[in-house]
């Protein structure tokens, strides 16, 4: 039994190869498949089974990809009812693949819909040697039951009785989740990788949660935001999304083109140059979400699904490696890319927007001034809870798409978030509202404290744990002015 790692991070997400001597399978794959064929290629292995251990809400999964690719068969759960060719599994159901025996138990709770994979590796033993749990169980956490708020309480109720389940396995059976610190399919899931029952029956707080009716309040209340693609990639994955081999690679642009093309309504400019060169000049109506950020994440909470994306970026690099974190989480229309970048545009006489940016010293003599700027934190609300600037009005950056007209258009705006990569994004969403007197407070909450005037964020601090905005999800408006 040999057992690859793979990490994607920004989604969080752990994806698996287990091997045999001459067969191997990949476990919740994700949509870019070219280091799972490599590795088997090397090991001089054939990739049979992809299993999937639910439908996956946060990412688009790679299982049409390998089985176009491999011919492998796809395992999910029967429960999934998915409509493309595939094989169902169920509690009690057992399979092999070389001398490793694999089981399948039911383990809902995070999803309606959800399998848990116990290998043992037979040529050594018969217990259990590890279990591929997917969202149930995490290193540190458990599985979110609120993705579906009208069985939120229904769901959790029977991931209570998922986990007691898993709790049954040997305490030196290792856990293989499918994500670890910084995915919102959790709450605080820890950095390491993988664990064992026995440490997390130990160690993990929602275990140690007796009582199923205190489990379910925890579990439905106080949870982190839950993006727009959420509610998107599950029904993908169900389908079956296309193969990455089908979808066109975007084409270059010159100016001029692209200023018609992306003054269709059924288009949108992203641009992800750092958020100082956003500020310096942009094309108008243009989303920014720095390529540094958590770009799939941010990309899947606010940008509209059935719209062609044009990109902006600084290099053909960054333009084919946004694709396919666009692609990640299901957004496959991106048509185009200004050929030449902003240069380009400018040596065109075409107009520009700005987004004027203010270092901490600066906004924090605005802040002690007599003027009467608005400070809007567009952080989440914990961390704007956790440490923020007195007078400060708390919108996460996602929420602006809808509650800007909680906001004076005539204000002076000082955006802050914890870096300027956000605030960033809230100040591109304000513009597209037709607010004017926006300024970016460039380094953010960090830049505060570094200059000792504010207290340090003691979430901003984590080295390894999200740093996501809360609020409600909408889709950005797509109207051109």
């Amino acid at each position: 039994m040999l057992l690859v790692h793979y990490f994607m991070p920004k989604l969080a997400h752990s994806s698996y190869l287990l091997a045999g001597n001459r067969t191997c399978a990949v476990i919740d794959p994700s949509r870019d498949i070219d280091g799972y064929i490599s590795a088997a290629a090397d090991l001089n292995l054939k990739i049979t089974h992809v299993l999937l251990t639910h439908l996956h809400a946060d990412f688009v999964s790679g299982h049409m990809d390998l089985t176009a690719m491999t011919g492998a068969s796809i395992v999910v759960p029967a429960s999934a009812n998915c409509t493309f060719e595939h094989t169902p599994v169920s509690e009690g159901d057992t399979f092999l693949l070389d001398d490793m025996k694999i089981d399948v138990i039911e383990t809902p709770g995070h999803t309606p819909e959800h399998v848990s994979y116990i290998v043992s590796d037979t040529g050594r033993g018969t217990d259990p040697a590890g279990v591929f749990c997917g969202d149930t169980l995490f290193v540190g956490d458990v599985g979110r039951p609120d993705l579906f708020p009208d069985m939120a309480r229904k769901l959790a109720s029977r991931l209570y009785d998922s986990l007691r389940k898993l709790m049954q396995l040997p305490d030196f059976c290792e856990v293989y989740p499918a994500h670890g610190a910084g995915s919102l399919c959790g709450r605080a899931m820890g950095s390491k990788w993988r664990s064992t029952i026995g440490y997390e029956r130990r160690y993990n707080a929602a275990l140690q949660i007796e009582e199923r009716d205190s489990f379910i309040r925890s579990l439905t209340t106080n949870m982190p935001p839950v993006p727009d693609h959420f509610s998107r990639c599950s029904a993908v994955n169900r389908a079956g999304p296309a193969t990455v081999t089908s979808l066109v690679n975007p084409e270059p642009m010159k100016p001029e083109e692209f200023r018609k093309a992306a003054l269709d309504r059924n288009s949108i400019v992203l641009d992800v140059r750092r958020y100082d060169a956003f500020g310096g000049q942009h094309i108008p109506g243009a989303v920014s979400i720095d390529f540094e950020g958590n770009i799939p994440v941010f990309a899947g909470w606010v940008l509209p699904p059935d719209v062609d994306i044009y990109l902006v970026a600084t290099s053909l690099p960054e333009v084919l490696e946004t694709t396919i974190w666009l692609r990640r989480v299901g957004l496959d229309r991106v048509k185009g890319y200004l050929d030449g970048g902003m240069f380009a545009w400018s040596l065109e006489g075409l107009p520009a927007a700005h987004l004027p940016q203010m270092s901490v010293l600066e906004a924090d003599l605005e802040i002690g001034s007599c003027r009467e700027s608005l400070i809007l934190d567009v952080r989440s609300s914990d961390e704007y809870d956790n440490s923020h600037i007195d007078g400060a009005v708390n919108i996460p950056a996602p929420d602006l798409r809808t509650r800007f007209c909680e906001l004076d258009q005539d204000s002076e705006i000082l955006l802050v978030c914890s870096t300027g990569y956000r605030s960033t994004l809230a100040g591109s969403i304000l513009l597209l509202n037709q607010f004017k007197k926006l300024h970016n407070v460039a380094g953010g909450m960090k830049g505060f404290n570094s200059a000792a005037l504010a207290p340090a964020c003691l979430m901003c601090s984590i080295p390894h744990g999200p740093r996501l905005p809360a609020g409600r999800a909408h889709n950005l408006s797509t109207a051109k002015s």
